[in-house]
């Protein structure tokens, strides 16, 4: 089974879901940021894949309507309406109701952590992990996916998908350009072992150690082999 993670974002919402969204912000104290620009967010990549454009880039993947996926994680705003173009393209879409019996599900329903925790163990257990917004909880399921033997984990490149994104549908790309373009953009990111970027007197830029704990993983001199000389620099 693969596994996406998804989250609320406005691009492509109607004015009145921009609004409710907006609402909830302000309704939630956690929610730190209230006020939010979203195509500009979008195009540094900083925004989570919606579900039409997640279509797309896992059609240019090269996965079809026979791959099962699993939507974890946040609401996507809108639901069925914003789901429309994945679930046409992706009918084998399964959530957490359809794998557990109502009275199971009942007992975690008002309990925020333990959904996640379901979400967590599907992720984990999941052929392919495709996380579209690199949270916290995408992250930790990363490193672990990492400690079990590298199982595929493919990191979009969020700010170089908006980009091909938006040529494609403005008429620039061609859906074989645009293919290729993708897949070409993700040889590297697909989960492999690759060397974490450390930078010492800067750590809060340096990449988060627990989607990759290299220091941890890759002690054996034969997970030094599987690593591209060139794939990654530390800041040693």
């Amino acid at each position: 089974m693969d596994m996406l993670a998804f989250s609320g974002c406005t691009h492509g919402c109607t004015e009145v879901e921009a609004e409710e969204l907006k609402r909830l912000r302000y309704a939630f104290p956690w929610w730190r940021e209230k006020e939010i620009v979203s195509e500009e967010r979008r195009s540094h990549g900083l925004c989570p894949l919606t579900p039409e454009e997640t279509a797309l880039i896992l059609q240019a993947l090269g996965f079809d309507k026979e791959t099962q996926i699993y939507i974890a994680s946040g609401e996507i705003y809108g639901s069925e309406r914003r789901l429309a173009s994945l679930r046409a393209a992706f009918p084998r879409i399964v959530k957490k109701e359809m794998l557990l019996d109502p009275e199971d599900l009942r007992l975690f329903q008002n309990h925020s952590s333990q959904m996640a925790a379901l979400d967590f163990m599907v992720s984990v257990a999941s052929n392919i992990f495709v996380p579209t917004y690199d949270g916290n909880m995408a992250r930790v399921v990363e490193g672990h996916r990492r400690y079990l033997g590298f199982k595929k984990t493919i990191q979009l490149d969020r700010k170089k998908l908006v980009e091909l994104l938006d040529l494609h549908q403005n008429g620039t790309l061609t859906w074989d350009e645009f293919s290729a373009a993708v897949q070409l953009a993700h040889e590297r990111r697909m989960g492999q072992p690759s060397l974490r970027t450390v930078i010492p007197d800067k750590p809060k830029d340096e990449d988060y150690f627990y989607s990759n704990p290299q220091e941890c993983l890759c002690e054996r001199i034969s997970c030094g082999d599987l690593i591209s000389p060139g794939n990654a620099t530390t800041g040693e």
